[in-house]
């Protein structure tokens, strides 16, 4: 499975950007697509995921209400909307892709697959 990722870009404080992440290939065992991201200097951080098959959606506390995940499966495309975006969102998102525990928040050992980084700098 080969991920990309692409929407990044710099958007003041407010503002709104969409990320997209194509998976190409397939895994029967990969039900879900999500998102993390990394800070300079800050551990990695799970933001969002989607299990398309069922329309579960998770995210991470710090986006909850601003940050909207979804996918669209005949395009194998899974897609992050981010509203109201805060400096402290700045940082490279990664999409990635594997086969998730239902019914709980993924942790990063549940995604096999990882795409190259897309950066987004929110600036106040």
């Amino acid at each position: 499975v080969q991920l990309q990722a692409s929407g990044g870009g710099s958007v003041q404080a407010g503002g709104s950007l969409r990320l997209s992440c194509s998976a190409s290939g397939r895994s029967f065992d990969m039900n879900g697509m999500g998102w993390f991201r990394q800070a300079p200097g800050k551990a990695r951080e799970f933001v969002a995921a989607v299990n398309p098959s069922g329309g579960l959606t998770y995210y991470g506390d710090s986006v909850k209400g601003r940050f909207t995940v979804s996918s669209d499966s005949a395009k194998n495309t899974a897609y992050l909307q981010m509203n109201s975006l805060k400096p402290e969102d700045t940082g490279v998102y990664y999409c990635a892709a594997g086969k998730l525990i239902l019914g709980q928040a993924p942790t990063f050992y549940e995604f096999e697959y990882f795409g190259q980084g897309t950066l987004v700098t929110v600036s106040s």
